[in-house]
């Protein structure tokens, strides 16, 4: 069962992804987000990377219809989300490879790593608004180098999907939220 903790990073990102404010998630709103990806340098129509973050989210979209639409109704609510998050210790393969596609649609220079400015670009991407990000990146950055390694953003990105510890820093990946 997700703990609180666990709710409340749930919510924050439920809140991401229901593009239209109305409490579900729908096909609609997954097209959005690939939408919104898509105006990231490198992302744009008819790009490769483009094809593989489209691939990703809608596939995303299609796991959570698949099991967690309990009432059939082509919606899931965050309650239906929330009771997900038992599952994802068990994913931990589809989580990583996630974060791949994430890291390379966000490491707009392709240099290998992403920089603070990346990382702000991910989280507004993400939530689709500016937010503040003060403090965040320090959080995040283990090794204290400036930049996320593709190493060190799939660990943050693992712990933000399924660590109940908030004091592990990936909790912190997609921006603040009520801890």
């Amino acid at each position: 069962m997700a703990s609180v903790f666990q709710q409340r990073k749930f919510q924050g990102m439920f809140n991401a992804f229901d593009t239209d404010g109305d409490g579900y998630l729908r096909e609609e709103d997954f097209r959005e987000l690939v939408a919104r990806w898509s105006r990231l340098p490198g992302v744009g129509p008819g790009t490769e990377l483009r094809t593989r973050v489209e691939t990703l989210l809608m596939g995303w979209w299609a796991a959570l219809l698949e099991t967690g639409d309990t009432n059939g109704d082509g919606a899931v609510d965050l309650a239906e989300i929330i009771a997900l998050a038992d599952r994802l210790p068990g994913m931990i393969a589809d989580v990583t490879a996630t974060a791949d596609t994430i890291f390379d649609a966000v490491d707009a220079n392709g240099d290998g790593v992403i920089s603070p400015e990346e990382h702000r670009r991910l989280v507004e991407t993400w939530n689709g608004a500016p937010v503040d990000m003060d403090g965040v990146f320090e959080l995040l950055d283990l090794n204290g180098d400036g930049h996320l390694s593709r190493e060190e953003f799939a660990l943050l990105w693992r712990q933000f999907w399924i660590s109940q510890d908030p004091a592990e820093p990936g909790n912190w990946l997609c921006g603040k939220f009520a801890a």
